[in-house]
C-alpha cells in the first residue's frame, strides 16, 4: 500500500462513521487479497504471506468488532470465519483459489454495506479530529483537500 493511499485510509477513517468504518476495513481486506494475488502471479512468496497477514488482520478486526447482543452476529461471525479459514488456507497451499473464495464474500459484503451507507445519518465516530475541507481550491490537475487547526491539543477521541 502507497503512503498516498495509507493517508487516504486515515483520512477517511478519522471523518467516518460505524458504517463506513466497516466499509473501509472490507475495501482496505479487499486491497489486501489483491496485493496477495499480485505478488502470487510474481512468484513473490514473501509478498503473497504478507498480503494475506494484513488481510487476516482486517478479518481479525471485524470479527472483534462484532456485537453479539444482535442475532445478526452470529451470521457474520460465520462468515468471518469462512474468509480466515479460506486466507489461512491460501496461505498453506501457496493457492490463489481461497483468496478469490474468501474476496467474493467480502465483495458482496462491501456492497452491502455500501448501500446502508446511505441509511446510516450518524456523525463521524472520532470525536476532535481534524477536520477535512475538500473543493475550496484547486491545484493543477487535482482537487486540495485544506485541514482546520483545531489546537494543540487535538486529539481522538472514540
Amino acid at each position: 500500500m502507497t503512503k498516498e493511499l495509507k493517508q487516504e485510509y486515515t483520512r477517511r477513517i478519522t471523518q467516518a462513521n460505524k458504517t463506513q468504518l466497516i466499509t473501509i476495513l472490507y475495501e482496505m481486506m479487499m486491497f489486501y487479497i489483491d496485493e496477495a494475488k499480485e505478488a502470487h502471479e510474481k512468484e513473490d512468496r514473501m509478498g503473497f504471506r504478507e498480503g494475506i497477514r494484513k488481510a487476516r488482520g482486517c478479518i481479525n478486526e471485524l470479527l472483534a468488532s462484532l456485537n453479539f447482543e444482535y442475532e445478526l452476529a452470529m451470521n457474520f461471525l460465520q462468515l468471518y470465519l469462512y474468509v480466515n479459514r479460506e486466507l489461512a488456507r491460501a496461505e498453506v497451499r501457496n493457492a490463489e483459489e481461497p483468496l478469490n473464495n474468501a474476496n467474493k464474500v467480502i465483495n458482496g459484503l462491501h456492497k452491502a454495506y455500501m448501500q446502508l451507507e446511505d441509511m446510516d445519518d450518524s456523525g463521524p465516530v472520532m470525536e476532535n479530529a481534524q477536520t477535512v475541507y475538500a473543493g475550496l481550491t484547486y491545484g493543477k490537475n487535482n482537487l486540495n483537500e485544506n485541514l482546520t487547526d483545531q489546537g494543540i491539543n487535538r486529539g481522538f477521541r472514540v
